[in-house]
């Protein structure tokens, strides 16, 4: 496949420009559209376009920097599972809990039935995951389980995986009008900065230009936005799914941080590194869900 003919840097970041403005106006004629949508689904929506913004701006810097220390891009890998876990417990399981003792269910119920949603969660990205197998990079840049010779759309594909999850957990919380889903969707957004940074030095350690890896980078965030909108509008239509979405979207997140973060931060060697990241991000995520919760 030839190599795809792109602008210049200072092109791209007319169109970064450009786009970013399109979402915004975007937003301004959704909020004066009546009836177009809810205002749970309205804030899901700009939590997504929030998460993807932030994915967008953490891939730019891969245009004038071609690869960073992997010690420091371990930590960062480690400190999106941080994130990712404190968003979980927090933002999810707990407000699962009491959406299902809300609905009736006793203490044994609520936790069952938060329980089952994990583990739907868990078996849905299993299956995905399968459906869709992917390849995972080492510190050179080159596949270390090579299943397809497209092993940049493979790695692509991991990152849209991993990606809706976080779409998912934005959507249901907004959805449920849950006082943590601000906290929640800015802490997803943070830690997308340093991802998306990942996501584009990787794709250019595997070989790929460094504008065409921006581009992947800023566009792999893009389902976030789609899944939160989906996400919240399924949970407003129907009240009673509430405990089960909020425990479906942790077991997502459970198994993206089990499956491909951690992993993933720990394959060169710097486990430390990533530890220490994954408390810093944790930590983090617990102070903003209490202050903005």
């Amino acid at each position: 496949m030839p190599p795809l003919s792109l602008p210049s840097p200072r092109r791209l970041a007319g169109i970064a420009l450009v786009l970013t403005g399109a979402v915004l106006l975007g937003l301004q004629a959704f909020e004066h559209l009546p009836g177009s949508l809810s205002d749970e689904a309205m804030r899901a929506l700009q939590g997504g376009l929030l998460c993807a913004l932030a994915t967008a701006l953490g891939a730019f810097p891969v245009l004038i920097t071609r690869s960073i220390p992997v010690r420091i891009a371990d930590g960062m890998l480690g400190f999106g599972a941080g994130v990712m876990l404190a968003a979980t417990a927090f933002s999810l399981v707990v407000p699962g809990l009491a959406a299902a003792g809300d609905l009736g269910y006793s203490k044994w119920g609520s936790g069952a039935v938060v329980s089952a949603g994990v583990l739907i969660g868990v078996f849905a990205m299993l299956w995905l995951d399968r459906a869709w197998p992917h390849a995972h990079f080492d510190s050179d840049g080159q596949a270390t389980r090579p299943q397809v010779p497209a092993r940049v759309l493979l790695f692509v594909i991991a990152i849209v995986l991993h990606n809706i999850p976080e779409g998912m957990a934005v959507g249901v919380a907004a959805g449920a009008g849950a006082p943590g889903a601000s906290g929640l969707a800015m802490g997803i957004a943070i830690q997308d900065v340093p991802e998306g940074l990942v996501v584009a030095l990787a794709l250019v350690g595997a070989g790929m230009g460094r504008g065409k890896a921006a581009l992947i980078g800023m566009a792999s965030g893009l389902v976030e936005p789609v899944f939160a909108l989906v996400a919240a509008v399924a949970v407003g239509t129907f009240g009673t799914l509430l405990p089960w979405g909020l425990a479906a979207a942790a077991g997502a997140m459970l198994f993206a941080v089990s499956h491909e973060v951690i992993p993933e931060s720990h394959r060169n060697g710097h486990e430390t590194a990533a530890t220490m990241g994954l408390a810093i991000g944790f930590c983090l995520m617990t102070v903003m869900d209490t202050a903005l919760g």
